[in-house]
């Protein structure tokens, strides 16, 4: 059954345009609301925990999302800002029937989104999110007044999420001594971030974490990583972590400023765990640089590559029995330590690896030598598939020869514009571009003919 709100990543828009509208969120609650009631039978009203990051919207989609669990008779619980991850790790510990994130993750402020967690702290199924599309369909109603739900707020939310956040951190181990630069995208973390690092010893210098409502991923966090290069350049600090505004992704510098993306990141938490004992393997994406796959199996530890998209991963993860794999962006899941992505918590991984090693960012990350890659896209007319055209597939496969093991061609239309993306890693940066612009050229010759 094909989505007809729900993507990837909950439903997400611009505000103000259908379906992020206060109207269409109200049913939205409302049909959240019913479906997790008759989950339980009626013999248990359900509890929601909502959550929301810093942008202006917030206020008002939280109100609208409250009206509508309330008429359904569902209780709510309101955590303010929070990190999506945070809502997942409460929603478990309190044993609430569900948890819900108000926010549009890395996009501007103009853009805000719905996404669900279970009471399990993981994505909900296809299956319930399909239900919950069903039911919006269906007019909405109102229970009686004395099975209202009530909405209380969760006071201690902040505290119980960073003595979480510690708690995945080794006991023998802290950050004395380590001077860091905490970027929080002015968003979700903004108020909790700064606190985790230092109560565990670091000196912390934060940035990003005046939040106006505006500002939310605006030149600073995960997207734009720049800023807190330079403040770690000009702090004189060891270590840069930068989170986005929901503060599930996570981007890191080290003294030089130089930038280490969730590829890198992912295979140094990977070695990390090596060094205690065996892995079976690891997950990335399509789009996963390939000197990973090639270093990891060196090392006798498997590799498989899930779609694009952190629920894509986790799927690969939990049909391998694996515990660790992202995405380049930032999305890092160490299943032993959260049911999510949270940028947070790979942090800690991260720095508790350095301190084990006894070794810095560079020298760790630099084990791995990243494959140079070009990418270029091609404008193509809609509807276009490359895959049903010979000549192209044949220039692909002619160039995967010549690169062998040392390298590797993907191509995909782009789901939001008429493009094709051609992608070529290669362990030659010459022999990347040149390969990939054959390959675009092809695709020109191919429309023009």
């Amino acid at each position: 059954m094909s989505r007809k709100y729900f993507g990837t990543d909950g439903i997400r828009g611009l505000v103000g345009v259908s379906p992020i509208t206060p109207d269409f969120v109200m049913r939205l609650g409302y049909a959240a609301g019913k479906v997790l009631a008759g989950a339980r039978g009626g013999a248990v009203r359900p509890t929601v925990l909502i959550g929301k990051d810093t942008r202006i919207s917030g206020y008002m989609l939280e109100a609208a999302l409250e009206a509508g669990f309330s008429a359904a008779g569902v209780d709510v619980m309101l955590a303010g800002p929070m990190p999506t991850p945070a809502i997942a790790y409460l929603t478990r510990a309190l044993r609430l029937s569900a948890g819900v994130v108000i926010s549009a993750s890395h996009n501007p402020f103009q853009d805000n989104g719905i996404k669900f967690f279970s009471d399990q702290g993981t994505k909900l199924p296809d299956a319930v999110e399909l239900e919950i599309e069903a039911a919006l369909d269906m007019p909405m109603d109102c229970v009686s007044s004395e099975k209202l739900g009530r909405a209380k707020r969760l006071d201690d939310a902040h505290g119980r999420y960073i003595e979480f956040c510690k708690s995945t951190f080794p006991n023998e181990l802290d950050l004395r001594g380590l001077k860091l630069v905490v970027d929080c995208a002015h968003g979700a973390a903004y108020n909790i971030a700064p606190h985790v690092f230092h109560e565990l010893g670091a000196e912390v210098v934060a940035i990003g974490n005046k939040p106006d409502g505006f500002n939310i991923n605006l030149g600073h966090g995960a997207t734009a990583p720049e800023a807190m290069a330079a403040a770690v350049r000009a702090h004189g600090a060891d270590l840069g972590i930068a989170l986005d505004g929901d503060a599930d992704r996570l981007i890191m510098c080290d003294a030089n400023g130089r930038l280490y993306n969730g590829d890198e990141l992912l295979y140094l938490m990977v070695m990390d765990r090596l060094a205690t004992g065996p892995v079976a393997g690891a997950v990335g994406t399509l789009m996963t640089n390939m000197a990973v796959e090639v270093a990891l199996k060196e090392k006798g530890i498997g590799f498989a590559r899930a779609k694009v998209g952190d629920r894509y991963v986790l799927e690969v993860m939990k049909d391998k029995g694996w515990l660790l794999g992202g995405e380049g962006s930032g999305h890092l899941l160490c299943l032993d330590k959260h049911t999510t992505g949270d940028g947070i918590i790979s942090a800690l991984q991260v720095l508790s690896a350095l301190k084990r090693a006894g070794k810095s960012l560079e020298q760790c990350a630099g084990e791995l030598v990243i494959f140079p890659q070009t990418l270029v896209n091609v404008r193509v007319s809609p509807g276009f598939d490359w895959t049903k055209n010979a000549a192209m597939v044949a220039e692909k496969e002619l160039v995967e020869r010549e690169l062998g093991d040392s390298g590797r061609v993907l191509i995909r239309a782009s789901g939001t514009e008429p493009l094709i993306r051609v992608m070529v890693e290669a362990r030659n940066a010459t022999d990347a571009e040149s390969m990939a612009r054959r390959i675009a050229d092809k695709v020109e010759v191919q429309l023009a003919a």
